[in-house]
């Protein structure tokens, strides 16, 4: 994931929660995405853990790690689908659960979250 990919303008990630946006979850992860078009990239992303979960930086970095690689790892139909529907999103994926996971049943959740988004951003052209 390139430094284009990450989300860390502030005018952007307050639109998101702003309102507007449109969110689902997914247990272990709470998905919020919005439109964007003043975006570097396609999508970008935000990966948020919370320190109530964690008290642990250590732990709380393992969980932003899992989920970032297994967004890399699957990221590449939502960028199709986005290429041809020509908008940019950003994303925001939330981890709610209070113990650690195991990095396939991340995956496969990340997988039905991005099919899910796929299928709304083909629905709004």
């Amino acid at each position: 994931m390139c430094k284009s990919e990450r989300l860390n303008r502030k005018k952007i990630i307050e639109k998101v929660f702003a309102g507007g946006s449109r969110s689902f979850s997914i247990f272990p992860l709470r998905v919020v995405w919005l439109p964007v078009e003043d975006l570097d990239a396609q999508a970008s992303i935000l990966v948020s853990v919370s320190k109530r979960r964690f008290k642990r930086a250590v732990k709380r970095n393992r969980v932003k790690r899992q989920i970032r690689e297994t967004y890399r790892l699957n990221k590449q139909a939502l960028l199709d689908a986005l290429s041809t529907a020509q908008c940019r999103i950003a994303i925001v994926f939330i981890y709610l659960a209070d113990e650690l996971m195991d990095s396939s049943v991340i995956e496969s959740k990340m997988k039905t979250a991005l099919t899910r988004i796929i299928e709304n951003i083909s629905v709004q052209e």
